[in-house]
């Protein structure tokens, strides 16, 4: 959206993101376990040399972003966090649930945070603007919201966000940009050159 908004495509255009919960791995306990070791383990057979060489990979690309990545830290059920993002997308909209967003995580991904620790998630309610006492009550209220998060969980299953099988496997992001004429589903990372592509095809068919 970034480079977007510097086309002239973007002119009178305008979009708005919504978050949808997704949950990868929802076996995660809520503890969680060491992200490094996790990673090695699932993803890569216990290889530590296949760990280092994802890593670099890694690390190369989070570079080119602007992203310091850390590999170390806490894998764990992100449940929480995503009853944190819908109830306050709902409650004060897009700018609200972006900021909440960027900064679980910048914690999670660069500073070795748990993705639902109640300290983390109050701090990124307050980056959001949040009265802290307000957020703090909500946090630690685990029912609130959480059955309109996991019915918008089940939601996500019915459309295959989650689908998983050997010739669709679990793919994130899942991102639909929704058109006038026609909608454009990008799912799996992308080259950003693809985002844009869609994006000002929907400001051409907008106009």
């Amino acid at each position: 959206l970034r480079l977007f908004k510097c086309t002239p495509s973007s002119k009178g255009v305008s979009f708005t993101v919504r978050y949808f919960p997704y949950q990868l791995y929802p076996e995660a306990s809520k503890e969680g376990e060491d992200k490094y070791e996790w990673y090695k383990r699932t993803k890569f057979d216990n290889s530590e040399d296949k760990m280092q060489k994802y890593t670099t990979l890694m690390t190369g690309y989070g570079r080119e972003a602007g992203i310091d990545f850390d590999f170390h830290g806490t894998v764990a059920n992100t449940l929480d966090a995503h009853r944190l993002i819908q109830h306050y997308q709902e409650e004060l909209g897009p700018e609200a649930a972006d900021k909440i967003v960027d900064s679980l995580y910048a914690h999670y991904f660069t500073l070795r945070a748990h993705p639902s620790a109640s300290e983390m998630l109050l701090k990124a309610a307050t980056v959001a603007g949040i009265d802290e006492t307000r957020a703090k009550a909500f946090i630690d209220d685990e029912y609130e919201g959480l059955q309109e998060t996991k019915m918008l969980l089940r939601e996500q299953a019915r459309n295959g966000v989650d689908s998983m099988n050997d010739d669709h496997p679990k793919q994130v992001p899942y991102i639909i940009i929704e058109g006038k004429r026609r909608d454009f589903t990008l799912v799996g990372a992308k080259e950003t050159s693809e985002y844009l592509k869609s994006l000002e095809a929907v400001a051409h068919e907008a106009s």
